[in-house]
């Protein structure tokens, strides 16, 4: 833990769930200009399409033009297929000169939020939705400390992009809060079992994206809709990019205490 902010993040492998739009986007960009020339971004999501425009983005970077490598993972991480497919691509995008290895799990969905609680007698659904949302997080992150075991001269990080839902209830966002919540336990006995992996899981606020469109569409709870709808109007929402520079400043000052749970509000 350094007590002053560095300026890179080091020669770094930084593997990026849920890259292709939003906040993960933001990420991949952010990360992309405060790596050291011989770096690697794996950057994994759904959708194809939005994956290779980032890629070709990325490419016309000062960072692509510096020889960035930047690999692209088209995958469903709620599915075995899809996590070996990211662990793949990161094992053979390493090489000897990294030293450092970032994991940020971003990817998320909101669930269904037009419903409450008491809806949800389907366990398939329910199993659906942690698989994405929780079971593929472990599982990822599982995976990629051991492709990355503690050697001497190699810093690893994990960043769980958590919420606010993760601490408090929301009516009628069962499956959000219950996948926020779970995540963020599962990365604190993460921190207390590795005292060498730097932990932090991060909540970006409330932001200008898509999901937060259904957010204030959709919510079933009048009240919870209207408090999104009422951000949105009088402009409080947060950008991707003032979100995502205030978690670039904490990984460079890392100064956080493993494992804590960081808000944007708080910084």
């Amino acid at each position: 833990m350094s007590s002053t902010q560095c300026t890179d993040l080091g020669r770094a492998l930084c593997i990026i769930t849920g890259a292709s739009r939003g906040f993960g986007r933001t990420i991949a960009r952010e990360m992309s200009g405060l790596v050291k020339p011989g770096s690697a971004l794996v950057l994994t999501a759904r959708s194809g399409d939005d994956l290779r425009s980032l890629e070709a983005e990325l490419a016309e970077s000062e960072a692509g033009r510096a020889g960035l490598v930047v690999e692209c993972v088209v995958a469903d991480l709620g599915q075995m297929e899809g996590l070996g497919s990211v662990v793949r691509a990161s094992k053979e995008a390493f090489s000897e000169d990294i030293d450092h290895v970032i994991l940020v799990n971003n990817a998320a969905s909101l669930g269904d939020v037009s419903r409450d609680a008491k809806s949800f007698t389907d366990m398939a659904e329910v199993d659906s939705y942690l698989s994405l949302n929780v079971s593929s997080s472990l599982c990822l992150t599982a995976s990629i400390l051991q492709a990355f075991p503690q050697l001497p001269g190699l810093r690893r990080s994990v960043i769980n992009i958590t919420s606010l839902c993760a601490l408090q209830p929301f009516r009628s966002w069962v499956l959000y809060c219950t996948g926020k919540a779970a995540r963020e336990m599962m990365f604190r006995v993460l921190a207390e079992e590795e005292p060498d992996l730097r932990v932090l899981s991060y909540s970006p606020g409330p932001l200008d994206t898509d999901m937060q469109k259904v957010a204030r569409s959709r919510t079933a709870d009048p009240s919870i809709r209207k408090s999104f709808s009422d951000m949105f109007a009088q402009g409080q929402l947060l950008t991707c990019e003032a979100s995502c520079a205030k978690l670039m400043k904490l990984l460079l000052e890392d100064s956080y205490t493993s494992g804590a749970h960081v808000d944007v509000y708080d910084l």
